[in-house]
């Protein structure tokens, strides 16, 4: 029976045993160390293969960032003095510009004054001794024109004719006939409670000009502009123009 026992454990259902070979820790550390060794040699072989290639590379890079670099300095240097050109061009277009509106300025002064010396020259020749012998008050010149949408620029040249002895005194009137809204309108001037009355005062004893602008209501047509002079109330002389 004893036999029997001892004889099952030998058999196969018996459990198995596992035998497990350890090396020795200083060939263990051996072996580590050689790893290492490989590793660190693998790495400087890697460095001075890169050390021997970078170089050439960057010179050449180098070479590239200076050439790039001036290339950039000289389109800024460029760059600045095509700016300085167009700045002194744009500078000199303003000048001529301003030059320019003066002289148009200057041509209509020029025009405007050569227009008042004709007229003071046709006054002046209807002073001659065939026309001062006409006694009493007379216009001798009258100008009407529009000066704006709303606005009518008046010339008046008033004169004393005949042996004249004293000085007149009067005042100047101007009617301004208008359309608006459907209807007609005189507009005079200066109005009763105007503040430029001394504006239209005449007082003369040979020849008296008078010259202004008169301002009339906004959307109005105008037709025509009346001139007369007032001696104490009563019409001395008068003109009319049609606009």
């Amino acid at each position: 029976m004893k036999y029997r026992l001892w004889q099952r454990r030998l058999t196969i259902s018996a459990p198995k045993m596992t035998i497990k070979r350890h090396l020795p820790w200083p060939l263990l550390a051996l072996l580590w160390t050689v790893a290492l060794a490989v590793a660190v040699a693998v790495a400087v072989w890697t460095y001075q293969l890169g050390s021997r290639a970078l170089p050439g590379l960057q010179g050449e890079s180098g070479e590239q960032v200076e050439l790039l670099s001036d290339q950039v300095k000289k389109l800024a240097a460029e760059n600045e003095r095509l700016q300085s050109a167009a700045n002194a061009s744009q500078n000199e277009l303003k000048i001529a510009q301003t030059a320019q509106s003066q002289l148009a300025v200057q041509v209509k002064n020029l025009e405007a004054e050569n227009n008042r010396q004709k007229e003071d020259l046709a006054f002046f020749d209807s002073l001659l001794p065939t026309n001062l012998g006409v006694p009493g008050i007379t216009i001798q010149r009258f100008k009407a024109e529009l000066a704006g949408p709303s606005q009518v620029r008046y010339r008046v040249l008033v004169m004393q004719g005949g042996a004249a002895t004293q000085q007149f005194a009067g005042n100047l009137q101007l009617s301004i006939t208008i359309w608006q809204a459907g209807k007609s309108a005189i507009i005079n001037f200066p109005e009763a409670n105007s503040t430029d009355l001394a504006r239209y005062r005449l007082a003369f004893k040979y020849y008296q000009r008078v010259e202004g602008v008169v301002n009339l209501p906004e959307g109005a047509t105008i037709k025509s502009v009346a001139v007369r002079v007032l001696d104490r109330g009563q019409v001395r002389a008068q003109q009319s123009v049609d606009l």
